[in-house]
């Protein structure tokens, strides 16, 4: 009986430091996961400042709360959750084999986070000609005064609340454009049918990350658009 190891084949997408497809998902999951933990830390620091702040400053951080486009949030949201399912029908389609569909969901997909970008800037506009960007020109005359606030606002403090909304809508906006890098990758080696039923890994860990930056904005709506929203008359 012949004591030499017997060999294992290799098909081209498994590396050669792991033993199966299964092993290497699983390390890829492992890694991604824990990558996003430290996002998650990354992220709940800034939810915490914010938070902080707006009970020092409360009147101030509802009066630019109020100053927001809650139209443009909203639909923001909705464009979030519909790439949500893209990205869920699109790790499905990977893993059935159906190469056109999972083509057209990653397509789906790269077009909702273009259209999320694309309104995220229209609101940045919005607030740039209404001088609401922290800075030597921002100007809070108008959230004085109904419906808005009733006066009684800090300048300085107003200019906290639009600082962390920049920073952190800005800082989601870059997550989400590396997002769409990483599915028009995607996109790129599923059009050349690299993805199969037995090898989907990339498309499964593409989605975690793209689940993620939409879970951060289902917090960032309710923070900055929702909370104190009534307008003053």
């Amino acid at each position: 009986m012949s004591d030499s190891p017997i060999a294992v084949e290799h098909g081209p997408e498994l590396r050669h430091h792991f033993a199966s497809v299964e092993q290497q998902r699983d390390a890829a999951s492992l890694g991604m996961w824990l990558f996003l933990a430290t996002e998650i830390m990354f992220f709940g620091g800034m939810f915490c400042a914010y938070l902080i702040y707006r009970m020092w400053y409360f009147n101030e951080f509802a009066a630019g709360s109020r100053s927001l486009n809650l139209k443009w949030g909203t639909i923001n949201t909705i464009v979030l959750i519909c790439s949500s399912l893209t990205v869920a029908l699109g790790v499905r389609a990977a893993q059935m084999g159906k190469r056109k569909l999972l083509v057209i969901l990653l397509i789906l997909t790269i077009v909702f986070g273009l259209a999320f970008l694309g309104i995220k800037g229209i609101e940045w506009h919005e607030k740039y000609e209404h001088h609401h960007i922290p800075g030597a020109s921002f100007d809070a005359t108008a959230l004085e005064k109904p419906p808005y606030s009733n006066g009684g606002i800090d300048p300085s403090h107003e200019q906290i609340y639009f600082s962390l909304y920049f920073a952190m809508t800005g800082l989601h906006a870059l997550h989400m454009i590396i997002g769409v890098g990483i599915f028009a990758f995607l996109l790129f080696h599923a059009w050349k049918g690299r993805y199969t039923p037995q090898y989907n890994t990339p498309i499964e860990i593409g989605g975690l990350y793209w689940h993620f930056v939409d879970i951060v904005w289902i917090y960032l709506f309710p923070l900055l658009y929702l909370i104190d929203r009534k307008p003053l008359g």
